[in-house]
C-alpha cells in the first residue's frame, strides 16, 4: 500500500510562487507515473500535470503549461510541482497520485490547499 502525503501549500499573493512535495511510503515504491491533480471550490476535481516515473516524461494542463513544472526525486521517492506566476485561478485543494499502469490513478494524498490572493 502506497502512501502519499502532500506538502507546501500555503496563501501567496497573484503572481507569486509555491513549490508543493509529495512523499511516497511503501514496501517497494516503483510507480508508473506520478501525477497532481487540484478541485477548487465548486468544481470538479482537474488533472495538473504528471511525469513518467522512469522517464521523466511530462504532461501539462494547457491552464498551467509554462508556469507549473513537475520533477521528481527517486531517491527520495518524492515529486514536487513548483508554480510559478500563480492566478486566483490557481486557487484550489491540490492533490498528488500515483499509478501502476497507464490511466489508472490508484493512490492519492490527502491533498493540500493552495490559495492565490488577488
Amino acid at each position: 500500500q502506497v502512501q502519499l502525503v502532500e506538502s507546501g501549500g500555503g496563501l501567496v499573493q497573484a503572481g507569486g510562487s509555491l513549490r508543493l512535495s509529495c512523499s511516497a511510503s511503501g514496501r517497494t515504491f516503483s510507480p508508473y507515473a506520478m501525477g497532481w491533480f487540484r478541485r477548487a471550490p465548486g468544481k470538479e476535481r482537474e488533472f495538473v500535470a504528471r511525469i513518467i516515473w522512469n522517464r521523466s516524461t511530462t504532461f501539462y494542463a494547457d491552464s498551467v503549461k509554462g508556469r507549473f513544472t513537475i520533477s521528481r526525486d527517486n531517491a527520495k521517492n518524492t515529486v514536487y510541482l513548483q508554480m510559478n506566476s500563480l492566478k486566483s485561478d490557481d486557487t484550489a485543494v491540490y492533490y498528488c497520485a500515483s499509478s501502476k499502469v497507464p490511466a489508472s490513478w490508484d493512490s492519492w494524498g490527502q491533498g493540500t490547499q493552495v490559495t492565490v490572493s488577488s
